[in-house]
């Protein structure tokens, strides 16, 4: 009889969520983790950073507060006290999990899993602090063991947590950089970029394709680095990072720009370049387990095609997001308990995509871009955060929401936002595509007033020529 209905290996949003939903089944579930619950996500990676990009706002509003008609003197920050905050958010949720897995009866098993051959699925070899190797036995085995920072083992681009950072260090900097490069124009990259620059530092982003955020909309991608250079940031694009030269307290980066090598000194280097999957020393290779540049080939259900293991998360491939995690999870273990009615494969095309810099930039779907290449007849709506009433009176009236409709069928495709607090509007959308509402439906839909939600509404009529504040 195997010691557990469901192993799960990494407590991260993907693996933790997997768990309960195991326990709320009615499985005997254990979580494997080798050193902090909650994993990147809620220690080193969306929680904190978003506490430190909290932080920044609040500057950002004492520095612009005489704009309300409020005096604020002197406004400045305590890097120690900013980074305490983060620290403590962090640990305040890691503890929170712990009272999840009390409270679902999950057992935790800390330490390193590998995975061996076994009957019903995979058997896990768990090593502990001390050494020591424990054996267990499930009837399904799920991997979340998530992803790292990419490195380039070249020119001295390694990370060393000095004066080259990953996202780790630059979480828990010992100072603020005053000349600071960072390398790669993804979310985690602007995100970084736009806290530092907030906070003093002289920022400069090198991105080696023609545009920023190049997984976004090419508008919306546009709209973004003019608004970050009107800030002060030095942007890069078609560029690239040829070598790093480090002395005792700066690093000389050759950069490659408009085809002419240039030396720029910095004081401080973070490498946003993307991931990799954590696949290695779990013994995939021994099980016959498929993987395809670092990521674990799976189904729209997790399956691995291994009996009994599955894998998830950012392990599998991206987008590389924790919400993408836990949904795959909940239907990865729904799937193991053959509840898959009106369920549906996971479909990348209805994750949203939030990055949290300022301004904040969202979208769901195809870009236009990719809608294009369709071959469908297409709508595409915009409406500017100028014509909204309340985008206005918060000061915030720089920003655009955008979306594309298929013209015959009145899908929506795709939409794509750029200003304040569009990390939480964009979920109208996901919800639209998700319950497959069509532009009338939209356009139908009654938005409260004055909300910044109405521009979403706005730019619905838009598509159909009918917006009205514009």
């Amino acid at each position: 009889m195997a010691d557990f209905d469901l192993i799960v290996i990494g407590s991260g949003p993907g693996g933790y969520v997997a768990a309960i939903r195991g326990a709320q089944l009615g499985m005997k579930v254990a979580i494997v983790e080798r050193e902090s619950l909650g994993g990147i996500c809620l220690n080193w990676g969306c929680i904190p950073t978003k506490a430190l990009l909290r932080s920044a706002e609040v500057l950002h509003l004492a520095k612009t507060a005489a704009a309300y008609g409020v005096k604020v003197d002197a406004a400045g920050f305590d890097l120690d006290a900013v980074v305490k905050r983060s620290r403590g958010v962090a640990a305040q949720l890691s503890g929170g999990i712990k009272h999840l897995m009390k409270k679902n009866k999950i057992t935790v098993l800390m330490g390193t899993a590998r995975l061996e051959k076994g009957s019903d699925a995979p058997k896990v070899i768990v090593k502990d602090a001390k050494g020591a190797d424990k054996a267990y036995t499930a009837k399904h085995v799920l991997l979340a063991t998530g992803a790292r920072a990419r490195a380039i083992p070249q020119a001295g681009l390694e990370p060393d947590g000095k004066l080259v950072w990953t996202y780790r260090e630059a979480m828990v900097p010992d100072v603020t950089p005053k000349r600071l490069l960072v390398i790669g124009s993804g979310a985690i990259g602007i995100e970084f970029a736009s806290f530092y620059n907030e906070l003093g530092s002289d920022v400069t982003v090198v991105e080696a394709v023609d545009r920023i955020l190049p997984a976004e909309d090419e508008e919306i991608s546009a709209i973004a680095r003019k608004d970050f250079e009107k800030q002060g940031l030095t942007i890069h694009t078609g560029a690239q990072v040829k070598g790093l030269k480090k002395a005792k307290n700066s690093v000389t980066a050759t950069i490659s720009i408009d085809g002419k090598d240039e030396a720029i000194e910095y004081d401080r280097v973070i490498l946003a370049i993307g991931i990799v999957g954590n696949v290695e020393n779990l013994g995939l290779e021994a099980l016959g387990v498929n993987v395809d540049r670092t990521h674990v080939v799976v189904d729209g259900f997790g399956r691995t095609g291994v009996k009994g293991l599955y894998a998830i998360g950012d392990l599998t491939g991206g987008p590389w997001l924790a919400h993408k995690a836990s949904h795959e999870g909940v239907i990865c273990v729904e799937a193991m308990q053959g509840k898959t009615e009106g369920a549906h494969p996971f479909d990348p095309w209805n994750v949203p995509g939030c990055t949290y810099s300022h301004p904040q930039v969202a979208s769901v779907g195809l870009t236009e871009a990719k809608a294009k290449e369709t071959g469908r007849k297409l709508k595409v709506g915009r409406f500017p955060f100028i014509g909204n009433g309340k985008a206005i009176a918060l000061g915030a009236s720089d920003g655009l929401v955008k979306t594309i409709f298929d013209a015959e069928t009145g899908e929506l495709l795709g939409a794509h936002m750029i200003g304040a607090e569009v990390t939480e509007l964009i979920q109208g959308y996901v919800i639209a595509r998700e319950g497959e509402l069509t532009e009338q439906d939209l356009m139908h839909t009654i938005f409260p007033h004055p909300t910044l939600s109405e521009m979403m509404h706005e730019a619905v009529l838009a598509a159909e020529g009918r917006a009205l504040h514009i």
